[in-house]
C-alpha cells in the first residue's frame, strides 16, 4: 500500500506535486499547532503597512479542517488532469495560469473590501485556496463538457456542471457561496481570455512570458494533434467526497 501511494505521487507532474505537498504540509502543521493560520492569512493592512507579502501566497495553501480531504481530492485530481492533459509539454503555461488566478483571485477580493454593501463579505474571505481549486476544476470542465459524471452515486450529469454542482454542495454544508462563486468568476476569465477572445480576435492577451518559459526551457515539446482527427468519447466518470 505504501509502495503504491509513493509511486502515484512520484508519478505526478511537476505543479500538482509541489502544489498538493505544500498545501498539505501547511494544512497538516496548522492542525498541530506548529504554524497559526492567522500567520497566513489574506490581511490587506498587514501586508500593505507591514510588508507581510508572504500572505499573498500562504493563503493559498490552508485548507479548513472540515473539506480538507474533499478539496485535496480535487486539487490531485483536477489539476493533474489539467497539468498532464490540456497542458501537456507547457508547464509555463500552466503555471501562468495559476499566477494568473492567484493575482485575479487577490485582486478581486481586495478590491471588493472596499465596495459598500460588499466590503462586510469580502473581508471574512481570508483564505482563497478553495477558490483556486474550484478554477482549476471550472477551466477543466470547459475543456471537457461533455464528460458524463455522477455525484455521490446520487445523480449524473455532464462535467460543464460540475462547478455549479460543488457550489451547490457547499452551500448545502454550510460553506460560503462567496468562495466558490470567486473561483468561478476566475476560472471563467481565463477561459474567455485564454480560450474564446483569442479565437475571435486573433490575439493572445494571456501569453506567458518568457522568464516563466525559460525555468522550463528542457520540457520536451509535444505536437498538437490534428483538428480533423476524432478520438472516442472518455468514459464517465464518478465524483465523490473522500
Amino acid at each position: 500500500m505504501a509502495q503504491a501511494v509513493e509511486d502515484w505521487y512520484k508519478q505526478m507532474p511537476i505543479i500538482t506535486r509541489t502544489y498538493l505537498t505544500a498545501a498539505i504540509v501547511t494544512t497538516v502543521g496548522c492542525s498541530l499547532d506548529i504554524i497559526s493560520p492567522f500567520n497566513l492569512c489574506l490581511h490587506p493592512t498587514l501586508v500593505v503597512k507591514h510588508y507581510q507579502f508572504w500572505r499573498l501566497i500562504t493563503n493559498f495553501l490552508f485548507f479548513r479542517k472540515m473539506d480538507f480531504l474533499f478539496h485535496m481530492f480535487f486539487l490531485a485530481r483536477y489539476c493533474k488532469l489539467l497539468e498532464e492533459n490540456s497542458f501537456r509539454g507547457r508547464t509555463a503555461d500552466f503555471l501562468y495560469m495559476l499566477l494568473f488566478g492567484a493575482t485575479f483571485l487577490t485582486g478581486t477580493v481586495l478590491i471588493g473590501g472596499m465596495i459598500p454593501y460588499l466590503s462586510e463579505s469580502f473581508a471574512k474571505i481570508i483564505f482563497l485556496s478553495n477558490s483556486l481549486t474550484l478554477m482549476m476544476v471550472y477551466v477543466w470542465s470547459k475543456q471537457n463538457p461533455f464528460i458524463h459524471m455522477s455525484f455521490l452515486g446520487l445523480f449524473t450529469f455532464t462535467a460543464a456542471y460540475l462547478p455549479w454542482v460543488l457550489l451547490g454542495f457547499s452551500v448545502f454544508v454550510g460553506a460560503s457561496a462567496w468562495v466558490d462563486l470567486l473561483g468561478m468568476i476566475a476560472g471563467h476569465a481565463y477561459y474567455f481570455l485564454e480560450d474564446v477572445y483569442p479565437r475571435m480576435t486573433g490575439r493572445r492577451p494571456l501569453k506567458t512570458p518568457s522568464f516563466i518559459k525559460a525555468l522550463f526551457a528542457d520540457e520536451a515539446v509535444v505536437v498538437a494533434r490534428p483538428a480533423n482527427v476524432r478520438f472516442a468519447p472518455p468514459p464517465a466518470e464518478e465524483v465523490h467526497q473522500d
